[in-house]
């Protein structure tokens, strides 16, 4: 079963003091374009986080937050240190004076030094970080669900079109055998106008016709179009089927289809080829968004 690229998961812990929110968002890619947005006090986590994401993830272009809301918020005061800022303003002032300076912000210029004026770096206790952890999971499992979803939907439309091109292939089939007597018919008509029929040597004609048909004869690649497509199907129906490899078996149909449209030699045929190419492309389209 295949999964889309294209998903969403959202989930949330509210203690009612403080309240956590976790969304993935992510969209087709060819290879992990992980965008993380974090609160700062989870900045340590991040590597665990973008290695989870990798392993369970694999391929789209990623967006992941969180999100932290308290209910009641609180500015935690910055520390001062009055030792250093008395050193500090005590050498401003003594420099001031000896070039005969004005004396003026010295204590802003102080309080602008390294180290004067000290922040409550804020940590998350483990506590806090198994609550996030398990919303982090709830959201990745929502995630994954609507990728499987979505991957569903994908493989009913695919497997649709795949079913309309095996159907021109079976109308192909009834009117290949309409081909020769048309074929003959032409060559004949047009040596008769050209040379008359008295001139023709039916055996050369025989053997002329013979030869043209062989060319024309398009068995092989019906053969090995129905047989790209039970492939498709297969493939599609496995636990391990991806984008990529759907994406080389459609090459090969597409490759079978070009050659039967080139060898077709008649409208009818020419069509139905024409409506392959139209459910092949589409297909394709698809393919781009699928894990």
């Amino acid at each position: 079963m295949i999964k889309s690229m294209t998903g969403y998961g959202i989930a949330s812990f509210d203690s009612g003091n403080i309240k956590y929110t976790v969304e993935i968002k992510s969209l087709n890619s060819k290879f992990l374009e992980l965008s993380l947005r974090l609160p700062k006090i989870f900045s340590e986590k991040e590597f665990q986080l973008r290695n989870d994401c990798s392993k369970q993830i694999e391929r789209g272009k990623v967006n992941l937050s969180i999100n932290v809301e308290q209910a009641s918020s609180s500015v935690k005061a910055a520390g001062i240190d009055t030792v250093l800022l008395k050193h500090y303003y005590a050498q401003l002032k003594a420099v001031s004076n000896d070039l005969n300076e004005p004396a003026n912000n010295l204590l802003q210029l102080a309080l602008g030094l390294p180290e004067v004026v000290k922040y409550n770096e804020e940590t998350v206790s483990e506590e806090e970080w198994k609550v996030v952890e398990n919303t982090f999971k709830q959201a990745m499992d929502a995630f994954q669900q609507f990728r499987s979803d979505e991957g569903n939907t994908l493989e009913q439309d695919i497997k649709y079109r795949i079913g309309i091109i095996l159907q021109n292939l079976t109308l192909i089939e009834i009117e290949e055998p309409k081909r020769v007597p048309v074929i003959r018919e032409r060559l004949n008509q047009f040596l008769s106008e050209a040379a008359g029929r008295e001139a023709i040597d039916q055996n050369r004609l025989e053997q002329e016709l013979i030869y043209y048909i062989d060319k024309l004869d398009i068995t092989e690649e019906k053969i090995r179009l129905k047989a790209h497509c039970d492939y498709f199907i297969e493939t599609l129906k496995n636990a391990d089927a991806n984008g990529k490899k759907l994406g080389f078996i459609s090459q090969e149909i597409g490759r079978e289809i070009n050659t039967l449209g080139s060898k077709a030699n008649d409208a009818g045929i020419q069509k139905l080829v024409v409506g392959m190419k139209e459910e092949l492309e589409k297909i394709k389209e698809q393919l781009l968004n699928v894990l």
